[in-house]
């Protein structure tokens, strides 16, 4: 159980790496989060759940 709650955690990093990728956020990995905007920080978390809902609804419209 242990190996998939950290290839999970892992999947999600990678995910939020490559979302802050996509929003011009280039070096997020290095940034210091606690100089972000509540709006940039939001950004991030709120476009990986958008993608992640998205992607429970193919799997559940069998796609």
């Amino acid at each position: 159980m242990n190996n998939a709650k950290n290839n999970a955690k892992q999947a999600l990093n990678a995910m939020k790496l490559e979302v802050a990728n996509e929003l011009g956020m280039t070096n997020y990995e290095q940034m210091d989060k606690g100089n972000l905007t509540a709006r940039q920080n939001g950004q991030v978390g709120g476009t990986m759940t958008k993608k992640l809902v998205e992607k429970a609804q193919q799997q559940l419209a069998g796609k």
